[in-house]
């Protein structure tokens, strides 16, 4: 590769990385949507909830001299109660969060994510192979892994906002009030960076094309 190719493909490969940190960090984190309900009376108390693809955690604050009868907000004070799902966790109880409509979702979410940091790893690794001498050609499959672990991040964002809109459209939970955080932010934005950074860097690695088609033919040894 020339200079000018390697300066694009260490940017291209900069912004991949940061797509693998953010996906990582929605992952493991618990931020994806904040659920509130509709509260009636000033002195009254709010239950709000935000959750993630693993844990739901719930926080119960006493309202007084509020204006805002919707309870948006997660950073009120009171105590905060986390438990994993039922599914991921049999043996606990989880009151608050009736997971037979849940399970599918929450299930297929998590699964998928983790098949997108599997590409991601396995992404990385063709990556680091390829910085030894002659081996460019190992970034094309890096690139492929890592468009994959985009498209994967994609659609477990697209299970969890059906997950959420599912969740509020029931009767048997109160919350009717809902907005997505940041661990959702994280993986809007790593599947934009893995899976536009994995398409660019195939671009980048793929050899050039002749410019003619005919030189191709007129630089072919002649047959005997």
């Amino acid at each position: 590769m020339s200079q000018t190719e390697t300066l694009k493909v260490r940017v291209t490969l900069f912004f991949i990385l940061v797509g693998v940190v953010l996906a990582m960090a929605a992952v493991v984190t618990d931020h994806w949507a904040v659920l509130s309900p509709h509260v009636e009376h000033h002195n009254s108390t709010c239950e709000v909830a935000h959750f993630g693809l693993w844990r739901i955690c719930t926080k119960s604050v006493v309202l007084s001299d509020s204006k805002d009868k919707g309870c948006r907000t997660i950073t009120l004070s009171g105590e905060k109660n986390c438990s994993y799902f039922r599914h991921f966790n049999p043996g606990e109880s989880s009151e608050i969060f009736q997971v037979t409509t849940q399970k599918e979702y929450s299930i297929s979410a998590a699964a998928i994510a983790i098949f997108s940091l599997g590409f991601a790893i396995i992404g990385t690794i063709f990556l680091l192979l390829s910085f030894r001498k002659k081996r460019d050609y190992l970034l094309r499959p890096a690139s492929m892994f890592y468009a994959f672990a985009g498209l994967c991040i994609f659609v477990s964002v697209e299970v969890m906002r059906q997950s959420v809109k599912r969740m509020i459209d029931s009767e048997d939970t109160v919350w009717i009030e809902y907005y997505y955080s940041w661990s959702f932010a994280c993986a809007c934005t790593a599947f934009v960076l893995l899976f536009l950074g994995g398409l660019t860097l195939l671009l980048f690695s793929l050899p050039p094309m002749p410019r003619n088609p005919w030189e191709s033919c007129m630089d072919a040894e002649p047959e005997h």
